[in-house]
């Protein structure tokens, strides 16, 4: 039953607790991955008795609480960079890839039938198109009764690295979206209302006819929202599913000098969806002895608990980057 509510409800936070644990570890941070953390944390508990309690909080407040130390791991969907590691003395590794979607309720409009060139997401988060009937949009849609209605933009109140990769597409998407908006986890939204995490986000999309919102795609997936089709970077239209995830997530560039540091938005390909995105795990150097029995969690996940992250909509790390971090692991947790 606990396993059920973890994965159906997406509390902000879950709390897996029993008295003949042997160790417990906390965790705060990115609302991307939590469905996929609660189910590691349930399945590693059941199998060792060890717990890992995990607070979706966002990416802003992990790297804030990893940074105070008052978490034993920080968890952000934004890979910090070499110097941004040093100043916090952190160590940083990526433990699963998602997808971003730009999901909406309109009544009528189904599931990967909604096409939206990414110049065009860029438009109506930036408030420049505002109705469902606008030229921009009915021009690519050919067939589709798009309603005359106001277009309700749904996004992050809180910091988000959710919102710094989607951010970063739509910089690289349209030169109005770069210069007046940029790249964040935060930024200064021009028109619509604001969740906190992405299950804030999706229970506003689900509650707000005629509202468009972004999202990790496995609140999608668990909710049953529509989302659209957007363009890779080569300008073909791709839908959002597993294998397009997958198309994009095999240019990930990994390197232990940069501490896994990337982007993986607008991969090249043909295939390749447009809004993959990796999420990282952050350790603070000096504690070894706490960072041991991390990583203990962590390897546990990449041996058992890839066939949970495809179910719930993931893209698990390829073999050769689970060996990387491993490498990694040992050189810098002695």
């Amino acid at each position: 039953m606990l396993k059920k509510i973890a994965l159906v409800t997406l509390a902000a936070s879950i709390s897996i607790t029993s008295l003949l644990a042997e160790d417990k570890i906390n965790g705060a941070g990115a609302t991307f991955p939590a469905p996929l953390y609660y189910d590691w944390a349930f399945n590693y508990k059941t199998d060792s008795k060890n717990l890992v309690n995990y607070q979706s909080i966002g990416s802003g407040g992990g790297i804030k609480q990893i940074a105070k130390r008052t978490v034993d791991f920080g968890a952000s969907d934004e890979a910090l960079n070499t110097l941004d590691l040093a100043k916090d003395n952190l160590l940083q590794f990526p433990a699963v890839i998602g997808s971003i979607v730009v999901a909406f309720n309109v009544k009528g409009i189904a599931d990967a039938t909604l096409k939206l060139s990414n110049e065009v997401v860029a438009d109506i988060f930036a408030g420049k198109i505002t109705s469902w009937n606008d030229p921009a949009i009915v021009s690519e849609n050919k067939g589709l009764d798009l309603p005359n209605q106001k277009i309700v933009v749904v996004h992050r109140s809180d910091g988000s690295g959710t919102t710094f990769n989607f951010t970063y597409y739509l910089t690289q998407s349209s030169k109005n979206w770069k210069d007046k908006f940029g790249t964040g986890k935060a930024v200064d939204w021009a028109t619509g209302i604001g969740g906190k995490g992405n299950e804030g986000v999706t229970n506003l999309i689900m509650q707000t006819p005629y509202s468009i919102g972004y999202i990790e795609n496995a609140y999608k997936e668990k909710n049953n929202l529509s989302a659209a089709v957007l363009k890779t970077a080569s300008g073909k239209w791709v839908v959002a599913n597993e294998e397009n995830f997958k198309a994009a997530a095999k240019y990930a560039s990994w390197t232990k000098d940069k501490h896994f540091h990337s982007v993986l938005a607008l991969q090249q390909g043909d295939t390749s969806y447009p809004i993959v995105a990796a999420t990282f795990i952050l350790l603070p150097r000096e504690k070894s002895d706490v960072n041991k029995k991390v990583i203990a969690f962590y390897d546990y996940a990449f041996k058992k608990g890839d066939e949970n992250a495809k179910k719930l909509g993931y893209i698990p790390l390829p073999e050769d980057t689970k060996k990387m971090i491993r490498e990694y692991w040992a050189e810098n947790i002695k």
